[in-house]
């Protein structure tokens, strides 16, 4: 058939959130369900729909996938389908019902906070304007609009088809509503901010004209103009009535002081507070830092100076902490609680090289030994983890250090060095003569890597030589 005749918009029944707002703090906004006088409203609903159609229409629904919607269609069609109180000419196996998510409404955030802070919003998106006015972690009315505009090019997409249906049918909400209209017929953003909202399950009529294929809005839309227009109607009826007498003296109005927007209510910041704070993150210097260390050093037998430490004894080093004061000064330095030793000894000790404890966090850093490959003591000097700082001589002579210990570790492992070779079948020394020849060419090796220049004939010989020596006979290969 084409183009359908009619497109009707409905707005959903009376929900469980339009009866308590409150509801929102707990119920997701696409859960919400219709109350038993909005189940009531979608019934009648489905009554004038049938009274408004042709025996021999078809329809097609698109709903939004909200809960409240859903039922509203449900409910229009159990009534619309009725063979009470007489049979329906329109059975429900031949009506096509879409959901559409890009109906669905205004998004307003996830769960909504309080009362006081959604009436504050509600005032803030008055002030700033309600197309634009884009709710905190939800969307504005403009984004509304992007994707209704989507949903109308996908429309008449379908009405070129032949087969679509003679009545198109959208469930959708209010606001939707409104951007639709709005998208459809081109209206100003002013004009859609002056636009009321529908009440529950109010039919929008968009009929058809057969001269030019257009659609024509049938409905009076309420806007807020009017409303204010009334009301300053009625204010003046009813003044012109009253004897008014002479207007008050002159006084300085008090200065209004500009909202506060952006914020909670009296600028609290309850929002910042409900939630649990997230721990700090620990430094990895605090975790390899460890605390001051007593590591015990040995008696030195030979003490020159008289002690009254016997050899058994074993005095600890107590490594003092950074403010200078050592933990239990004044008190015995040995184990077994004999009084401090001479100042020789004392001296000794303080001599002595001292050893720091350190963690042995692994290559991985993950706290273990696993792939460290470092000494029970500690770290060296020349290691690469946690090594002490140096300059730049020192560092590259320790790397030098490092690589010709590697290296010559390597050549004591392979056999590298050995004097043995190997032929070009890879036998080792297969014969003395061929040792010989071994020994000439390192002769001449030497000799041309001398501080004599090399030429080109001398370098060719050496090749020459080199082909030869691996050349073998015909018997020695098969």
């Amino acid at each position: 058939m084409g183009k359908p005749r009619m497109i009707i918009l409905i707005r959903h029944a009376q929900s469980e959130g339009n009866k308590n707002r409150d509801i929102h703090q707990f119920v997701p906004d696409h859960r919400v369900k219709l109350t038993p006088d909005g189940w009531q409203q979608a019934e009648d609903a489905g009554r004038r729909l049938r009274s408004m159609l042709k025996p021999d229409d078809t329809l097609q629904f698109f709903t939004s996938p909200y809960r409240r919607t859903r039922e509203t269609t449900e409910g229009i069609l159990r009534t619309l389908t009725a063979d009470t109180p007489t049979p329906s000419p329109f059975p429900r196996s031949q009506i096509k019902v879409f959901e559409e998510p890009r109906l669905r409404e205004q998004d307003f955030g996830n769960f909504q906070p309080c009362s006081a802070e959604m009436e504050r919003m509600w005032q803030e998106r008055a002030d700033y304007g309600h197309f634009f006015y884009r709710i905190p972690n939800g969307e504005s009315a403009a984004d509304a609009y992007d994707r209704v505009s989507g949903f109308n090019e996908s429309l008449w997409r379908l009405f070129g088809e032949g087969d679509f249906p003679s009545v198109c049918v959208l469930v959708t909400h209010g606001l939707m509503t409104r951007v639709f209209l709005m998208k459809w017929y081109h209206w100003s953003v002013e004009y859609f901010e002056d636009l009321r909202n529908i009440n529950h399950c109010e039919f929008i009529l968009m009929k058809q004209n057969l001269d030019n294929g257009k659609y024509i809005l049938q409905n009076q839309l309420r806007t807020w103009s009017d409303l204010k227009r009334r009301a300053a109607s009625l204010q003046g009826k009813n003044g012109a009535n009253k004897d008014t007498g002479p207007p008050p003296p002159y006084t300085e109005s008090p200065s209004i002081p500009a909202r506060r927007w952006g914020g909670c209510v009296d600028g609290c910041n309850h929002d910042k507070i409900s939630f649990p704070r997230r721990a700090r993150r620990q430094n990895t210097v605090d975790i390899l830092t460890l605390p001051p260390a007593v590591v015990p050093t040995p008696e030195q037998p030979d003490n020159p100076v008289g002690s009254q430490a016997t050899n058994n004894t074993v005095r600890t080093k107590t490594i003092p902490r950074e403010n200078g004061d050592t933990p239990g000064s004044g008190d015995t330095s040995d184990v077994d609680g004999t009084p401090p030793s001479s100042d020789a000894d004392n001296n000794h000790e303080h001599s002595s090289p001292e050893v720091h404890g350190r963690l042995h966090p692994g290559r991985d850093f993950g706290g273990s030994r696993s792939g460290a490959g470092t000494p029970a003591e500690g770290f060296s000097e020349d290691s690469d983890y946690f090594s002490a700082p140096k300059n730049g001589c020192e560092k590259e002579r320790s790397k030098s250090r490092r690589r010709n210990t590697t290296e010559r570790s390597w050549k004591e492992e392979s056999g590298m060095g050995s004097g043995a070779r190997a032929d070009a079948l890879g036998d080792g020394d297969h014969c003395a003569e061929c040792s010989d020849a071994d020994n000439d060419d390192d002769d001449e090796e030497a000799r041309l890597s001398g501080g004599e220049p090399t030429t080109k004939e001398e370098l060719e010989l050496k090749i020459q030589r080199a082909k030869d020596r691996s050349r073998k006979s015909f018997s020695e290969v098969y």
